[in-house]
């Protein structure tokens, strides 16, 4: 048998001395490109045991050793790793899904599709606000009512959330159905309610059962004890959990335990400000008005489909990265997404700009790949004659390139000395704007997860 190697033996002593604390670990090989990414309840315990000897020489064939068949090879290509520790296992939950997404690791087989977690929306501008649980916050989701809603999330635990929700349900009496309620339409009296009503789980504001400001009283009463610890209704319940063990009621104690438990999960969430999912998160316009909007007002006559943009960033001043992101038909294509370590001049964003588009438009240029109908430079005129500059020479240019400036939010064109500004209510500006706001978001996101460190991946 082969000696252990030296290599694994360092890296075990660096895991030995981790934090105890929940975290993610991102596992990478010599030439610092993320292999894997992992969470962990207590960063040492997990990510020492991929560097033990038990581990590497695992001889269980059948599966793979003790990583399995897809992962074990990874042993041999790990130099070194990072470490993000969380505030919580749901922190660490939610920065995996993040970093897997945008990362894509070569040894990462889960997290790579479009799932995302739930969200609470509560449609607060409705006469009679709904409440429910999605996974796709889009407006045409709700048909208009989703706009200005309350929206909490993501929530780790789908499970959770829906038990939470159908017990609460039973003590706020809150509409889930989709109905549009006017309080000011008398043909609500003569509506039957749903059987939600009969068993006492909706008030029925859809039959008039209710008043508006009365149902709008119990909604926001809901809105404070979500947001709130909820420490006595938790501490009744608890007493009411060992009353029925005392009595042996042990089927209702059960019950209390595992509605107890999900009350808690309720605490085990994100917020939007952190930028967790920004693919749903991000208040995309209408796709099919917005590609027509931006098209006609740059004077193109065709269709546009394909928007791809490019942003820079820098790690404290150093180790610059540029970002591509891609929108197919006004929604973001993730596996076309790029990032860009800049190896010629990192503390100049126009150099890093040249170089940027000039690596992702070299075989389009050369006639051997595609260019976008549209390119989008994050920036203003002289992000834009970098950009330019970086392929003038190649035999095939681009259909369409602008660059969208961000304070005054004006959009440049080439050759022309004149921006073009639109009315901020514009739908295609705001198309371009999400465009944009993505590919700054993906330039950006890993250094803030990495805020500490001097580390950078590709």
């Amino acid at each position: 048998m082969p000696p252990f190697p030296e290599r694994l033996q360092q890296l075990a002593a660096k895991a030995h001395a981790l934090p105890k604390v929940p975290g993610v670990y991102l596992m990478k090989d010599d030439r610092g490109i993320v292999l894997y990414v992992g969470k962990a309840l207590v960063l040492p315990s997990r990510v020492s045991s991929y560097f033990q000897p038990s581990t590497y020489f695992a001889t269980n064939t059948s599966a793979g050793g003790a990583l399995g068949p897809k992962k074990q090879p990874m042993l041999d290509l790990i130099a070194d790793f990072d470490i993000i520790p969380c505030d919580g296992e749901w922190e660490a939950l939610l920065t995996e899904n993040r970093l897997i997404k945008d990362l894509h690791p070569r040894f990462n087989a889960r997290l790579t599709d479009d799932k995302t977690f739930p969200y609470l929306v509560i449609t607060t501008r409705e006469d009679f606000p709904g409440i429910y649980i999605t996974r796709d916050l889009s407006d045409e989701n709700f048909r208009g009512r989703g706009r200005g809603a309350k929206i909490l999330g993501p929530f780790t635990s789908v499970y959770a959330l829906r038990h939470s929700i159908n017990l609460l349900q039973k003590v706020f009496r809150f509409r889930t159905c989709e109905l549009e309620i006017d309080a000011d339409d008398p043909k609500l009296r003569f509506f039957r309610p749903c059987i939600l009503h009969a068993i006492k789980r909706c008030s029925a504001p859809c039959a008039a059962r209710i008043d508006k400001a009365a149902y709008r009283a119990d909604i926001d009463r809901f809105i404070r004890f979500i947001e709130s610890k909820r420490s006595v209704m938790l501490r009744q319940m608890r007493d009411e959990m060992a009353d029925a063990s005392k009595q042996l009621q042990f089927e209702k104690a059960a019950a209390l335990r595992d509605q107890i438990h999900a009350i808690e999960q309720l605490d085990q969430r994100g917020k939007r400000s952190a930028n967790w999912q920004p693919e749903t998160e991000a208040a995309y316009v209408d796709p099919r008005k917005g590609l027509a909007a931006i098209a006609k007002a740059l004077g193109v006559d065709r269709q546009l489909r394909s928007i791809e943009c490019f942003d820079i960033a820098h790690l404290q001043g150093e180790q610059t990265v540029a970002s591509k992101v891609c929108f197919m038909d006004g929604r973001p294509m993730k596996n076309a997404y790029r990032r860009y370590r800049i190896t010629t001049a990192a503390n100049d964003d126009f150099a890093s700009m040249r170089e940027a588009v000039s690596r992702a438009y070299r075989d389009a240029g050369a006639g051997t790949g595609v260019y976008p109908d549209l390119i989008l430079i994050d920036g203003g005129p002289a992000q834009l004659s970098a950009a330019i500059q970086s392929i003038a020479d190649y035999a095939h240019q681009p259909p369409l390139i602008i660059a969208l400036a961000k304070k005054k939010e004006e959009i440049h064109r080439p050759g022309d000395p004149i921006p073009l500004k639109l009315s901020r209510h514009n739908l295609g500006l705001k198309l371009i704007q999400s465009v944009r706001d993505e590919a700054h978001r993906f330039a950006q996101h890993y250094h803030h997860l990495l805020r500490k460190k001097k580390t950078l991946d590709q």
